[in-house]
């Protein structure tokens, strides 16, 4: 069993540029692939694409890829006459802009250092090759894909756990309701001739008979029997799917809407008050089982 929810991030360095990939995914109802790559790398999106759908089959899943272009690390040192050479530049400017009528804030010599360090260093920013990352981006994003699916199997071994708890509670709840179906006909029986009687106020024009067919037929529906066969039924497919190697979430879905509709019907039948806390007992179980189904891939 595996979780839809997970997190898995990786960081390389290739080819001059440091990079990072981060996989998150989430609960849906189907398998929603949002892939973010930076300008230049859209070739990637097809293939990813593939290898992610070739690992997941359930889920909203985020991937994103962080590129990090190196600079030039030398700092070098600003020589006199650049120095001289750029406050000329910039007093013939706001000369020139003053003969001109246009007005400029006032500024100080510090605005030329991030141009006169730039300078001196190069300032050039290395552009990312694309054709020499593709390879090792790819790899990366293989190794955090798996990484993402080691931690939604993790997660799901937790939520099998949990579930199989909710599955225990629910055959504990159905063994107490098998013991009181016996012991609800009899009151339903008794209750129901007590009350025909009462209406009835002569016993004697009462048809023994005719009596006993009409407390029969009020009893079979009430009789909640198969529901409790059918609660044995799918608590025993509920334990072959948390067994399961294949993707459940869906089909252990449809088992809980199934589960909550016996106990729905547990609850109406019910002819005692014993039997009626059963079946909310029941569905309060149930409803705890469904929220966990819902994070099943």
């Amino acid at each position: 069993m595996k979780s839809m929810t997970g997190f898995s991030a990786l960081d390389g360095s290739d080819a001059g540029v440091n990079w990072r990939w981060e996989l998150r995914s989430v609960n849906a109802r189907g398998l929603d692939l949002k892939i973010r790559l930076p300008a230049g790398f859209e070739a990637l999106d097809a293939v990813l694409r593939s290898l992610a759908r070739a690992a997941i089959t359930r889920g909203s899943v985020g991937a994103s890829l962080w590129i990090s272009s190196e600079r030039d690390t030398g700092i070098g040192r600003p020589e006199p006459a650049a120095i001289r050479a750029a406050i000329d530049v910039l007093r013939e400017t706001r000369e020139t802009a003053a003969d001109t009528g246009l007005p400029l804030a006032p500024v100080t010599g510090e605005a030329l250092v991030p141009y006169l360090l730039s300078a001196a260093s190069g300032g050039r920013v290395r552009q990312p090759d694309t054709e020499a990352l593709a390879d090792p981006l790819k790899a990366g994003f293989e190794t955090v894909l798996a990484g993402l699916v080691q931690a939604r199997e993790d997660e799901g071994a937790r939520l099998a756990r949990i579930i199989a708890g909710h599955l225990t509670q629910i055959e504990s709840l159905m063994r107490e309701a098998e013991g009181c179906a016996d012991e609800a006909m009899r009151s339903l029986r008794d209750r129901a001739i007590r009350q025909i009687r009462d209406l009835m106020q002569d016993e004697a024009g009462l048809d023994a008979g005719r009596l006993e067919q009409e407390v029969a037929i009020l009893a079979t529906k009430a009789d909640v029997r198969e529901e409790i066969d059918r609660l044995k039924a799918h608590i025993a497919a509920a334990h072959d799917l948390l067994a399961a190697n294949d993707p459940v979430g869906r089909k252990l879905d449809f088992l809980t809407q199934e589960f909550n509709r016996e106990a729905n019907t547990l609850c109406s039948k019910s002819a005692t008050d014993a039997l009626t806390r059963i079946g909310l007992d029941l569905k309060i179980v149930i409803d705890q089982l469904r929220e966990q189904a819902a994070n099943v891939e």
